[in-house]
């Protein structure tokens, strides 16, 4: 159950005060006041880790000659990223725009450092996806412009499941029955693996089973964490990993990559950013994978998570709101911005009129079997709703440093969300805020 649309912005924020203290510490960036070019265009101060954001705004700026955008790249989000731009929202001192990612949204706006850009953006709701529209309007209100979207599914090497006779696994006690058959069919390979370093994928795998591990219900936060839908999570994947029939390492790294591409690994579950990441990692590859809607726990009501997904903010405290609103209509709207990714990865826009256009240009040679965005539009129909808390980027760590003593056997992965469950109570009554444990009603 996602916030109630009746919370008010005030109620909000007493429920969310001391967020900004889960930020890391780290510096902000000086020197941010807005003002006109020489040439008289109105100067908006944008920061941003986006890869590619500098050809978006080289494009934006040399298309008129009203608003001139300036970009400082920050470091990534729990790289450094979130913890500058809460400092400088602290110190008045904060850019235009600010990058926000929707797990993080509710951490910046507890800050009180975000623009409410409900009536900016009010003729554009209706060509977002719902789960885009979602993300950004925690309580009813618009709080940041959505960029794109990462519903997760299931990438498959095809031409090892059509050798083997196997059929793509449309729930998960199928994919269980695929994941033995993997095994007795190649002892050296493994069906997937579940990556116990990565918090944001563990959280994401949650949302599917739809218990959200937060809500507000008038001004308390209602913690789940070890709720129902996430305890059968962990028990599912314990037992799969227990039994040896899923890896558990990391993804992204040359193991996992050489895994993949050698056929030890016959399977990745990833966000919509994992096309990119299959094209660039195994470019070799081409011919071999498919992708398919994520298996769902009920298969009359199919669900999937997110991992990630982008939106901008703007600052309170800017004094050209009206130039920031301008360049983000842009970057969300305009048709040029998913050509202009397209040429160094494969976008996938929240705003579905720019999907359509990513969908012609990004190149679809790479993937075989159904296509690609037709399995990823699917996907992101099936997102549930789903509160990020204001402890939930610092969650994550929780997670993966929960999960890190499974392999050895030190613990379970439902024993790690009951313990991690404990830790976020714990640590969000320490900032002073209204807690309560107990199931999303």
């Amino acid at each position: 159950m996602a916030l109630k649309t009746g919370c008010s912005r005030r109620a909000l924020l007493r429920a969310s005060a001391g967020a900004a203290a889960f930020a890391a510490g780290g510096a902000g960036l000086a020197g941010c006041a807005s003002g006109t070019t020489a040439s008289g265009a109105t100067r908006v101060t944008l920061w941003s880790w986006m890869t590619g954001m500098d050809a978006y705004v080289a494009a934006f700026n040399a298309a008129q000659d009203e608003v001139h955008v300036e970009l400082s790249v920050i470091a990534a989000g729990l790289s450094g990223g979130y913890a500058q731009q809460t400092n400088a929202i602290k110190a008045h001192n904060a850019p235009d725009i600010l990058h926000v990612e929707y797990q993080g949204l509710i951490q910046l706006l507890a800050t009180g450092g975000l623009r409410d850009l409900t009536d900016d953006l009010a003729d554009l709701a209706d060509g977002y996806s719902t789960a885009a529209w979602r993300g950004v309007r925690p309580n009813g209100r618009t709080w940041a412009v959505p960029m794109d979207m990462a519903p997760m599914a299931l990438y498959y090497r095809k031409d090892l499941f059509d050798e083997h006779g196997l059929a793509v696994p449309r729930d998960w006690a199928g994919f269980a029955d695929t994941a033995a058959a993997v095994r007795e069919a190649d002892p050296g390979a493994r069906l997937t693996t579940f990556p116990l370093n990565d918090g944001s994928f563990f959280a994401g795998m949650s949302w599917g089973a739809g218990d959200p591990w937060w809500r507000i219900d008038g001004d308390t936060w209602v913690v789940d964490v070890a709720g129902a839908g996430t305890l059968r999570t962990a028990e599912y994947w314990q037992e799969l990993i227990a039994d040896d029939l899923v890896a558990s390492g990391g993804t992204g790294t040359q193991e996992w990559i050489s895994g993949i591409h050698g056929g030890r690994l016959w399977s990745y579950l990833g966000a919509s950013w994992g096309v990119g990441t299959l094209k660039k990692s195994i470019p070799d590859d081409t011919g071999r994978w498919a992708v398919a809607t994520m298996p769902s726990w009920d298969a009359g009501r199919p669900a999937n998570g997110m991992q990630g997904g982008t939106a901008f903010g703007v600052s309170t405290d800017s004094p050209v709101p009206e130039a920031a609103v301008t360049f983000l209509r842009w970057l969300s709207t305009d048709p040029e911005v998913p050509r202009i990714g397209a040429t160094f990865t494969s976008p996938f826009p929240a705003y579905l009129p720019n999907r359509d256009v990513a969908r012609e240009v990004v190149a679809d040679d790479y993937f075989v079997g159904d296509p690609v965005y037709d399995v990823l539009d699917e996907a992101d129909t099936r997102v549930p709703e789903w509160t990020w808390g204001p402890n939930a980027l610092g969650l994550f760590s929780s997670v993966a440093d929960a999960l890190g003593q499974v392999s050895s056997g030190g613990t379970t992965i439902p024993a790690a969300m009951r313990g991690v469950q404990r830790t976020a109570v714990a640590t969000m009554r320490d900032r002073g805020l209204s807690v309560r444990e107990g199931s999303p009603a």
